[in-house]
C-alpha cells in the first residue's frame, strides 16, 4: 500500500555522526525544478555517470537543504546553509552517499517497484507459462574430439 503523507513537513536526515540536514519533501515538483538547474543541463554529454549524478545531488540539495546542525567553517563556527556551503558539503563522499541513501533513493524507491516485474505466486516458475514450441525430432549429440 502507498502511504501518503499529506503533512509535506520538512524532516531531518542523519548524513554523519554529528551532521543532520533538514530536507523538504522529495516531491515531483522538486526533482522538475532539479531537472531543469542550469547546473545540471551544463553537464557534458560525454560526462560519465558519477559526474552527473554529483552534478544532480548538489542542485537537489541547493534546493532541498533548510537547516543543518553539526556543520562549521575552517575554525569551526557554525555555519548556516548557503549554495556554495552546500556545495563543499556534498563534495565529501560519505555526506554524498548517505544523501543517496537516506533522501534520495527513498524516494525513487516507488518509480523501482513499478518498474519491477510481479512475484509468482508459489515458486520460480509457478506463474511461468510455455511459450516454446516442442522440438520435431530428438537434437543430435555433438561430435567429439
Amino acid at each position: 500500500m502507498l502511504t501518503l503523507d499529506l503533512t509535506n513537513a520538512p524532516r531531518w536526515h542523519d548524513l554523519a555522526p554529528g551532521v543532520r540536514v533538514q530536507l523538504r519533501p522529495l516531491t515531483t515538483a522538486l526533482m522538475v525544478a532539479t531537472r531543469s538547474d542550469p547546473a545540471v543541463e551544463a553537464v557534458p554529454e560525454e560526462a560519465s555517470d558519477e559526474e552527473r549524478a554529483v552534478a544532480f545531488a548538489k542542485a537537489l540539495a541547493r534546493r532541498a537543504v533548510l537547516d543543518w546542525d553539526g556543520i562549521g567553517d575552517a575554525d569551526s563556527n557554525p555555519i548556516d546553509p548557503s549554495p556554495e556551503a552546500i556545495d563543499a558539503l556534498f563534495d565529501v563522499w560519505p555526506i554524498f552517499e548517505a544523501f543517496q541513501l537516506t533522501y534520495v533513493s527513498k524516494g525513487l524507491l516507488l518509480e523501482q517497484e513499478k518498474n519491477a516485474s510481479a512475484l509468482s505466486p508459489n515458486g520460480p516458475s509457478a506463474g511461468a507459462t510455455d511459450i516454446a514450441t516442442p522440438a520435431k525430432r530428438r537434437a543430435k549429440a555433438a561430435r567429439r574430439g
